[in-house]
């Protein structure tokens, strides 16, 4: 299903003031990629193996519709950033003529966005703000060798955040304790049990996309959910292990990662799919990453949040606008150097 396609509860964005807002979904929608991208050859780097990068144009930005005049506008839209298997590139910036000076920052260490502001925009006029990213992504590829991996004896304070509960991610709670206690009985190594971890979710959760986001307790109840709900049940049980792990957003799509300690002490993120194409230690999603984790305090928002969203303020909206967020990929994943951006 692609990101414009389809309204959807689950991204709706801020509301301020008089804004009434329409979004479209731009992530978690889909059980699985339809293009996958297979490794070509490899790179060790800090523990893990990876694929040679996998270039690819991506736009990100959004649509702004007032029905009556608007002023006073500012608006954000979460970007993809860097990250160890991920590299971006900031090809060109487009914007309508009443759209002021594009701001990048990072609101959390985990999250990037841009930020623009409209002094006016007249009754049934339509502005745009865009930004065209070159994205190299390279594909990670499983270990050989898992037994060297063991539990995290001394948990880094950057990765505390990920052993605590999550919007929609009650890894407290007393059923989660006792999955988790369950599944932890029998002694195995700390990949093995984090795989069961794994096999037991996608054993117990059947996939079925809703277009309303579900914690993942519900999921349990009712036996369903989608990437999203997956994604929570699953780190929710590794959490409640003592195992963190986070949630991993790209357009489209949510998946899991879950953190590990070689024997020399130092720690590893690896990747897993809870929906669609199995995979395990491993990812194959050429897709941008927008965002790792699930819980975070904003700047000027009250309560934590699962995920950056964009969002607009308007001083003056009487007659309200609306949003449309632009999350589309313009040139497929191509070898390094084969890449115009045009």
């Amino acid at each position: 299903m692609s990101l414009d396609s389809k309204v959807t509860t689950r991204s709706l964005f801020l509301l301020v003031g008089f804004v009434i807002v329409i979004a479209r979904s731009g992530w978690a929608q889909t059980p699985d990629s339809k293009k996958r991208v297979e490794p070509t050859s490899q790179a060790t780097d800090n523990g893990i193996t990876f694929s040679e990068p996998i270039e690819s144009v991506w736009e990100f930005g959004l649509k702004i519709n007032a029905t009556a005049e608007a002023r006073g506008i500012t608006a954000t839209v979460p970007i993809p950033m860097e990250w160890p298997e991920q590299e971006i590139e900031v090809l060109v910036e487009q914007k309508s003529d009443n759209i002021g000076k594009f701001v990048l920052k990072n609101p959390t260490p985990h999250t990037r966005q841009f930020i623009f502001k409209i002094n006016r925009i007249a009754s049934g006029q339509s502005e745009t703000a865009l930004i065209r990213f070159k994205v190299k992504k390279r594909l990670i590829i499983a270990p050989t060798d898992t037994s060297k991996f063991v539990l995290t004896s001394k948990v880094p304070n950057e990765v505390k955040t990920f052993l605590k509960p999550s919007p929609y991610i009650e890894s407290d709670d007393k059923q989660i304790r006792e999955i988790a206690h369950s599944l932890n009985e029998t002694p195995v190594s700390a990949w093995e049990q984090v795989e069961k971890n794994l096999r037991w979710v996608r054993d117990n959760i059947e996939y079925r996309f809703d277009k309303q986001i579900h914690s993942c307790l519900e999921a349990i109840e009712v036996k369903h959910g989608d990437c999203e709900e997956l994604s929570s049940v699953f780190i929710a049980i590794c959490r409640a292990q003592g195992i963190p792990a986070r949630a991993v957003w790209i357009p489209d799509h949510t998946y899991p990662e879950f953190y590990l300690s070689d024997q020399e002490g130092n720690g590893h993120w690896f990747p897993c799919q809870a929906a669609g194409t199995y995979e395990f230690g491993a990812m194959s999603e050429p897709k941008p990453i927008l965002q790792k984790g699930d819980r975070f305090r904003i700047p000027g928002q009250r309560d934590e949040v699962r995920y950056l969203r964009p969002t607009l303020v308007a001083r003056q909206a009487p007659g309200g606008v609306s949003i449309e967020w632009i999350s589309r990929q313009v040139q497929s994943g191509t070898k390094p150097g084969s890449v115009n951006g045009n």
